[in-house]
């Protein structure tokens, strides 16, 4: 029987190839292992809010506060969603408003968790005065079915800037009550 001698070098050339294979291959499973170990986004729905003007005022402006209220729970989805720690899913509604006074508690919770949710952010905004409006903001947990916070804002003016300035607060607010993933 022949034996095969291979050469001092080649051996330490194979041996290096082998173990940057195995190298290769750990860091392969480590890299494998940290995403799937990486919590996926919590789904989150942002219901439509509400709005209530006691003002008293003559004129009529309820086309432009429907219009601030829809872009104040828009602003509020889209940072929540800036975050990467939540997916904003979208709550389904044929014959009504998705709001939480449009439809009894029961038909409002089981439209948020057919959307896929886990946490629900509702509430609404009711203008005082020409100076003054304030909204009631709620943070449920449909999991644990446990309310996470309910926070009353107040802020001033009737133009779009003001409904931003409270969109973006509320949504630092949720931010913090949130749970993380």
């Amino acid at each position: 029987m022949m034996q095969t001698i291979v050469p001092r070098r080649a051996m330490h050339r194979r041996h290096r190839v082998r173990h940057v294979l195995m190298m290769l291959c750990a860091l392969a499973v480590l890299s494998f292992a940290g995403r799937s170990s990486a919590a996926a986004p919590i789904a989150v729905a942002v219901a439509d809010f509400d709005y209530f003007d006691t003002s008293g005022e003559v004129v009529d402006q309820s086309a432009e506060h429907r219009a601030r209220v829809a872009s104040f729970a828009a602003l509020l989805r889209d940072n929540l969603a800036a975050q990467g720690d939540y997916r904003v899913v979208t709550i389904e509604c044929r014959d009504h408003p998705c709001t939480a006074t449009s439809m009894s508690q029961d038909v409002f919770i089981a439209a948020a968790r057919k959307a896929g949710a886990r946490l629900l952010v509702y509430g609404g905004i009711r203008k005082m005065s020409t100076l003054v409006q304030w909204g009631e903001i709620q943070l449920l947990d449909l999991e644990a079915e446990k309310l996470l916070m309910r926070r009353t804002v107040t802020f001033r003016g009737d133009n779009d800037a003001a409904y931003r300035h409270a969109a973006n607060f509320v949504s630092d607010t949720l931010k913090e009550t949130m749970p993380k993933p």
